[in-house]
């Protein structure tokens, strides 16, 4: 929660999915890849390893709002994500999914973006109950190391 209230939640009142991009530093940002309309980061607080997010340049907060053109690059972007993710880890199926508002639990309720998750068999364990804190195998650079050179070039 740290990360989306320093964020702010609006493209003037700093939008992650408008500054991260626009920055320049991929690596530093978790930016995977670009294309014309969209782009693909990594999540920062992943649900699993490889977690990432896909979402347009332009800031817009709803997926009805959305251009044909943003949406079908964004669908690409999905695909060669789940073809990126099945090569750098093999992981057993994945979790789509778009929360649209923040009672639907978008924590950047402004910015419609597409969260791309892999799963593994047993990946879910006592330690998120219990110890209040998600066991990650892989630090986030090594992810985005493994994902980088199947998505650095778009969708397409």
């Amino acid at each position: 929660m740290a990360y989306i209230r320093s964020a702010g939640g609006g493209a003037d009142q700093g939008c992650i999915f408008c500054e991260l991009p626009a920055a320049g530093d991929d690596e530093g940002n978790l930016v995977l890849g670009r294309g014309r309309l969209t782009f693909a980061l990594l999540n920062r607080y992943p649900y699993n390893p490889g977690h990432l997010m896909i979402a347009p340049f332009r800031h817009v907060g709803d997926l009805g709002e959305l251009r044909a053109d943003e949406l079908a690059e964004a669908m690409a972007f999905a695909q060669a994500a789940l073809a990126a993710l099945r090569a750098a880890s093999a992981p057993h199926g994945f979790n789509l999914g778009i929360n649209l508002g923040e009672v639907a639990g978008a924590g950047i309720a402004d910015h419609v973006h597409l969260h791309v998750v892999p799963r593994w068999g047993g990946d879910t364990n006592f330690m998120p109950i219990v110890g209040q804190t998600k066991v990650l195998p892989e630090l986030l650079a090594e992810t985005w190391a493994s994902l980088r050179p199947h998505l650095q070039d778009g969708p397409c």
